[in-house]
């Protein structure tokens, strides 16, 4: 952890780090000095919190925090006129404030060159002298482990493999043969990046397997979430572009495609020859069948499926509420029937049409 910093220099680095984009404005003792961050109802006078989402303003109103980042409205409404309260940092976006304020008040450990016993390092591997690479690492012939990367304990990089500068693969990640990590990507453990797509053909009864010959190719400042599987492509390359962000256990189909900074929640499933814009959000648990496209800019709720093109971004979810087990049993027994009532319906209306009268 940070020796702790006086919150006026914590707000200029923040400034420095988000390239001026969150201008803030300190109300309070800017000399206070904070060493580390926690939630509003939990953090002492040493801490930094933050609100962002209005139902927590009772905890922040009771706070015992050094510093709190929140919205100007939100200041005005909870500390105006009070003579006692923490040291207020006014931002417009007071959640990516923090969360870079969070990233100096527990940076990363620092990546010390050099390669632990019992790690496994091909003669032909393309090793930075500045990476390290823990111990049970395996690193296979013809792989490229660029300037400051960090393999972790037990982790794989497989034949011809490449990882960009700075990037870091957690304890028992695997990047498999030939595939192509960029600068800054994260993979947490248990994650396989190139395993094969899914891919067999029907003959007589049984499968064929398909050799899957593609790569997958992952841009810059990737993450990748705990136990996510990623396929190789069947031909050509499953791709991931730059800022792409996966939570844990996501599995990514063969050839899929997904764009520049969109994100998604855990247990999400995306069958073959998907695409999935830039700049989307998708919901933990939605589904996305195969060979579809998803606009940019489009947010997928939470348990949604996905089964047709989405061709203009918008706000889509698909799942049915939450209802007691016998209220469900009765909805999903007149759905049984609700193509049956739809005929009755139309033959009414059609008879109405007809000047008819339906009653007695």
């Amino acid at each position: 952890m940070a020796a702790g910093f006086r919150i006026d220099a914590l707000a200029a680095a923040v400034d420095r780090l988000a390239s001026g984009r969150l201008a803030a404005t300190l109300h309070g003792d800017a000399s206070r000095q904070v060493d580390g961050v926690a939630p509003l109802a939990e953090a002492g006078p040493t801490q930094l919190s933050f609100l962002a989402n209005r139902a927590y303003r009772m905890a922040a109103a009771a706070t015992r925090a050094g510093a709190v980042v929140l919205a100007p409205k939100e200041r005005q409404a909870l500390f105006d006129g009070l003579s006692e309260a923490p040291t207020l940092i006014d931002c417009a976006n007071p959640y990516a404030w923090f969360a870079f304020a969070a990233q100096l008040l527990a940076p990363d450990a620092r990546v010390v060159g050099g390669v632990a016993a019992g790690a496994q390092l091909a003669a032909d591997a393309d090793v930075d002298r500045s990476a390290r690479i823990d111990a049970n690492a395996v690193v296979e012939a013809g792989a490229v482990v660029a300037a400051g990367c960090w393999i972790g304990a037990g982790a794989v990089v497989g034949r011809d493999a490449r990882i960009g500068a700075g990037s870091r693969l957690h304890p028992r990640a695997a990047v498999l043969s030939g595939c192509v990590l960029g600068a800054r990507v994260i993979v947490h453990s248990g994650a396989v990046i190139g395993a094969d797509g899914f891919g067999f053909a029907p003959l007589d009864g049984r499968w064929i397997k398909i050799p899957q010959t593609g790569r997958v190719l992952i841009g810059d400042d990737v993450e990748i979430g705990a136990n996510t599987t990623i396929d190789r492509g069947a031909m050509g390359d499953t791709v991931l572009e730059e800022g792409v962000k996966l939570d844990n256990q996501i599995h990514v189909a063969h050839n899929c495609r997904i764009g520049a900074h969109s994100v998604l929640a855990a247990c999400i499933g995306i069958a073959g020859s998907a695409s999935v814009g830039r700049g989307c959000q998708i919901g933990g648990a939605a589904m996305i069948a195969g060979h579809l496209s998803i606009a940019d800019g489009t947010v997928i709720g939470p348990g949604t499926l996905v089964s047709r093109t989405i061709a203009e971004p918008g706000h889509f979810t698909g799942f049915f509420p939450l209802m007691r087990h016998g209220d469900w049993e009765r909805n999903a027994a007149a759905l049984r029937h609700l193509a049956e009532l739809r005929a009755r319906v139309r033959a009414l209306e059609g008879r109405d049409r007809n000047g008819e009268s339906g009653d007695g």
